[in-house]
């Protein structure tokens, strides 16, 4: 373990690193705006850290772009139905924030006048915004000194000082850390730096110290222990749960489908009747389908993995007559039906019914 805190020109280090090797991204004012005076839009800030938690800069590119194309302001977006946004979202998992998205916007119009607060504690008071949202709105958005800790921040700072304590125990630790380097001056574009400097140079595996800025004082680097830092606590394996969903469609080509409850895994989002998503050790569930008709079971399953458990599907199928009237479920014209509008698992058992 290292006994010292790095030198204070270690901040001053990474930053002109940053002024170099800044990423370019959609929702970011470089380097070299900033210092010219354009100021970052905290709108286009907190969308894409919303966008970003547990998910890549590469898969959330397009769908940002899309976002604020449609909805280039809070109000635009507050003013969305929520269909059309949760829409534009299916596929990018973690269905949770986009509901909070709305909330949040809707929120921002309401008790500030569709002016994201330039203030800490206001931020935090908004839905689904927590520490590290508002810690990253705040020092990027508003150029605040407050620290962020991503999972690229925390590996950086793990390997900084050697910190051996497995994630998620270390996660006070190694914020004092990265609270102890965030600089006064420039704290929005040291943010973006540190967590460049992780997602870049500092790699889960194979870290290229070789070029790193921070080469010489990281105590891990010295020690030969940056491979395998940080460590986590080993997770317990997934369990895996059966279900069945019914895909039906009219003679006139409409999709029989329904808004899933707003509470729970996927919901608000669009997708197919089905049962309850039950424990692989239990019987497979069949669930009651949506209408009398003559269902086919496909050959094959829909597999898809949560966060919390990994599910496999059972496909059923059917064609029904024009006047057909479900217990469940309301038709969508197959002119308004857009399989990208599916949150991914339901999407899958489209494609698996075309196939």
């Amino acid at each position: 373990m290292r006994e010292t805190l790095p030198d204070t020109d270690l901040p001053a280090i990474l930053l002109d690193w940053y002024d170099v090797h800044a990423r370019a991204m959609p929702w970011r004012v470089g380097p070299s705006d900033r210092k010219a005076g354009v100021r970052p839009d905290p709108y286009r800030i907190w969308m894409s850290e919303i966008m970003l938690q547990q998910t890549t800069v590469v898969t959330v590119r397009d769908y940002f772009q899309r976002f604020v194309a449609r909805w280039p302001t809070v109000r635009d977006l507050a003013a969305a139905a929520d269909a059309d946004v949760m829409g534009e979202w299916a596929g990018l998992g973690y269905y949770a924030r986009a509901r909070n998205l709305l909330k949040c916007a809707r929120a921002v119009v309401e008790r500030h006048d569709g002016v994201f607060p330039a203030d800490h504690a206001a931020l935090l008071d908004l839905p689904g915004i927590g520490p590290y949202t508002a810690a990253a709105v705040s020092s990027i958005a508003f150029n605040l000194p407050h620290a962020v800790l991503d999972g690229n921040v925390e590996r950086v700072m793990a390997r900084l000082y050697d910190h051996h304590t497995p994630l998620p125990a270390a996660k006070p630790t190694l914020m004092g850390f990265a609270v102890a380097l965030t600089p006064p001056q420039r704290p929005g574009d040291y943010a973006q730096a540190v967590m460049d400097l992780g997602a870049t140079i500092c790699s889960p595996k194979s870290p290229a110290c070789g070029i790193c800025p921070w080469r010489d004082p990281c105590a891990a680097r010295k020690a030969g222990t940056a491979p395998e830092l940080p460590k986590k606590t080993p997770k317990k394996p997934k369990p895996v749960r059966h279900g069945t969903v019914y895909l039906a469609q009219r003679e006139d080509g409409a999709w029989l489908l329904e808004t899933r409850p707003e509470k729970g895994l996927l919901g608000g989002m669009l997708g197919w009747p089905g049962s309850d998503w039950i424990d692989a050790s239990d019987a497979r569930p069949i669930g009651t389908p949506p209408i009398k008709a003559d269902w086919q079971e496909l050959a094959g399953e829909v597999r898809h993995t949560f966060t919390h458990f990994h599910l496999m599907l059972t496909i059923k199928i059917a064609r029904l007559p024009q006047d057909a009237t479900p217990t469940q479920g309301t038709f969508y014209d197959k002119h308004d039906f857009r399989p990208s509008d599916l949150p991914t698992v339901m999407r899958k058992a489209f494609d698996l019914s075309q196939s």
